[in-house]
């Protein structure tokens, strides 16, 4: 589960971005119920933080305008992974976690996964532990091992096959969620077809982000169909990003109901954050660069 040893801290404080799902390809089902993907995963430089402190014990408190949304027991899986990290350590810590809850549960951005990861990340530094192997980590979900590395990465498999993809241009994001959750297993039982192509072996050099988005457009979303039937807002959802001014692509994440449109220029993506915001309160609305540079 380890592979070099860390640096004591005496605090931790760890970053987690929301996962985006540029393209997601289901290609397939495996005999255990495991769906197998093709995705081209990025992050973006908005998300929730996860501060380790010094204890007796291993603790979760939760705070932030999102912090009411999740659990705080032992279902959640900061707690979980903190629990998967200590029981490798020959005499397990504790620590007092704090997550700053800020990105909308259940909504297709890995907020649970990327929370996760951070938390390991944290507790890595906060206990002077060997780094994880991120594999170690797939039994707490498919998303936490992209999650731990934070960076763009084509993801296959059931998410355990994580390969370099060619850089991202500059690129930023609006990100917008009805405030509907979008339960995943709910939204891959809906697929009508689960063995559907991948995206091509190997993908290309993008020049700049209209270069990107127009590649995007080949490609798919495949839970985007079955999200929509059964949540008929994220059409809504995708048809206010689409009509902003400058929107390069508008598309679902994950399983949903985040959706995002692709800008080539800060300027326009705040552009169309304020009036979609101003638009539709009741929506929860960000831009992002794409990367993980906190915001």
């Amino acid at each position: 589960m380890a592979t070099e040893a860390a640096v004591e801290a005496s605090e931790a404080t760890e970053f987690a971005p929301a996962k985006i799902n540029l393209a997601l390809h289901v290609t397939g089902r495996r005999e255990d119920g495991y769906h197998m993907l093709d995705s081209l995963v990025a992050f973006a430089g908005i998300g929730d933080r996860v501060t380790a402190r010094p204890a007796p014990s291993l603790s979760l408190s939760l705070t932030g305008p999102r912090a009411d949304a999740i659990p705080a027991g032992e279902e959640n899986l900061v707690l979980r992974a903190a629990r998967q990290l200590q029981a490798a350590m020959p005499r397990p810590p504790g620590a007092a976690l704090l997550l700053d809850k800020r990105l909308p549960a259940a909504s297709g951005l890995g907020g649970g996964s990327a929370d996760a990861a951070a938390a390991v990340r944290a507790l890595v530094r906060l206990w002077g532990c060997a780094q994880v192997d991120a594999q170690a980590l797939l039994p707490l979900g498919a998303d936490v091992p992209v999650c731990l590395i934070g960076r763009p990465v084509r993801m296959r498999g059931i998410g355990e096959l994580l390969s370099p993809c060619p850089a991202l241009p500059p690129l930023w994001l609006v990100l917008a969620n009805p405030g509907v959750e979008t339960p995943t297993a709910a939204v891959f039982g809906a697929l009508a077809e689960r063995c559907n192509a991948p995206m091509p072996e190997t993908l290309p050099r993008w020049a700049d982000a209209m270069d990107l988005a127009g590649w995007l457009a080949a490609m798919r979303n495949d839970l985007e169909a079955p999200a929509r039937r059964l949540f008929p807002v994220i059409d809504d959802v995708l048809t206010a990003l689409a009509v902003q001014p400058d929107c390069l692509l508008a598309r679902m994440s994950g399983s949903g109901a985040t959706c995002f449109g692709l800008f080539a220029t800060p300027e326009a993506a705040a552009s169309a954050a304020r009036k979609l915001g101003a638009t539709c309160p009741g929506w929860w609305v960000a831009d992002a660069p794409v990367g993980t540079a906190e915001r």
